[in-house]
């Protein structure tokens, strides 16, 4: 958006103040074998990787591409054959490429931050929405997705959020079988996301220039919602996936020791959340330094646990054991089988939006615990909810 004013004008009123500038006659009436003009928003290196998986698909064409920068938008459309006049650049292009119609459905692969506005003004055009995770930076981004989905059911449209683990049957049977009982009463769990350095600036970047930042957004919290929501969020996913629920209080510490150069995401966290009926997660992650990988996530019940990893296997051991099996490369076949799940949602018309809604709580939970962790306090759910929190991204300079 133009300014800081615009975006908390956008996140307050939910997406309608840009509305009226969309054209709402853009609806998907094809065959079901045909295929769905899809238009790509972020053409970075998983912009352009996830815009193959859809192209290999079969059931998409590439129909238009929007980036901030023109060299990654140019890429981008000559990587998939788009016209000249499809290829959208500045900080408004998505609305532009929306309101020049043409298209089915966009998949949303920009900074974060972006991801509440740019998600609700497609879902005002009448286009259905593939979108990454996550799905926003603060409380007011959660909501305004939460409220997009509700108004693309109520439209006819496909709002869908990528994550891979719920894509995966290993993971599905899992939970299945946890919340039939499997392993008793829960008593705790525990969520980890550890990794080695991601998102390192370059040493020369100017913190001033807001066109750097946009370069090196996952180094910055503002862009990205520090690593606890842009990255870890994956673990807690699969924690919440699991309870069924969202915690009611969070207590949480962290830092910045192990990483250098610009920036201002922290490197670890540690947070205590507490779920209903008492239930305790432990969660940890790191960001910094070699060796030890792991996005994993236990469950312990009276009779037995569940032991999942995003990159190794998925089982229940206990009085009634599910051998499971190893996930192999899910960060490839997650996205595959979301993009196909997308495609025949919108062919049959299936509008139910399933993955909305534990999204938006997923998202939460990260946020709870990001805001825990810097408060060093216990922060409730329901405080969190109230401060309504907003972050602003300083536009100027950029171009429209």
């Amino acid at each position: 958006m133009p300014s800081k004013t615009d975006r908390r004008t956008f996140l307050a009123a939910g997406g309608a103040a840009v509305a009226a500038l969309i054209r709402h006659d853009l609806v998907f009436g094809s065959e079901a074998n045909s295929r769905v003009r899809l238009g790509l928003i972020g053409c970075g290196g998983r912009g352009r990787w996830i815009a193959n998986l859809f192209r290999d698909h079969g059931g998409y064409t590439i129909a238009a591409v929007h980036d901030y920068f023109p060299d990654r938008a140019e890429a981008a459309g000559t990587q998939f054959a788009v016209p000249e006049n499809r290829r959208y650049t500045g900080l408004l292009g998505y609305r532009r490429m929306l309101d020049d119609g043409g298209l089915d459905a966009v998949a949303v692969e920009s900074p974060p931050f972006f991801h509440p506005e740019q998600a609700a003004t497609a879902v005002e055009a009448g286009v259905h929405v593939f979108l990454a995770k996550p799905v926003a930076v603060d409380v007011a981004g959660c909501r305004v997705i939460e409220q997009a989905g509700q108004k693309a059911t109520a439209k006819k449209l496909v709002f869908l959020v990528d994550f891979q683990t719920r894509a995966c049957p290993l993971y599905q049977e899992a939970v299945r079988r946890v919340q039939a009982g499997d392993i008793g009463t829960i008593v705790s769990a525990e969520a980890v996301y550890y990794c080695g350095p991601t998102w390192v600036a370059p040493a020369d970047l100017d913190v001033k220039n807001p066109e750097h930042l946009l370069r090196a957004w996952g180094a910055f919290r503002v862009l990205s919602g520090d690593i606890i929501t842009e990255q870890n969020i994956h673990a807690l996913d699969v924690a919440t996936w699991f309870l069924d629920a969202a915690p009611e209080r969070a207590y949480g510490v962290g830092g910045r020791k192990g990483k250098t150069g610009p920036g201002d995401c922290w490197d670890h966290f540690s947070v205590i959340f507490t779920f209903p009926n008492e239930v305790i997660l432990t969660f940890a992650s790191k960001q910094y330094g070699a060796g030890y990988d792991d996005i994993g996530c236990r469950i312990f019940g009276t009779e037995g646990t569940a032991d999942t990893h995003y990159f190794g296997t998925v089982s229940i051991q206990g009085k009634k054991p599910f051998p499971g099996g190893p996930t192999g490369n899910l960060y490839t076949d997650g996205a595959k089988t979301n993009i196909a799940a997308f495609y025949e949602a919108i062919t049959k018309g299936d509008f139910s939006n399933p993955t909305v809604a534990p999204s938006v709580r997923s998202n939460l939970t990260t946020i709870l615990g990001r805001m825990a962790a810097y408060q060093k306090a216990e922060v409730t759910w329901d405080q969190m909810l109230a401060t309504n929190e907003r972050w602003d991204f300083d536009v100027t300079g950029l171009k429209e």
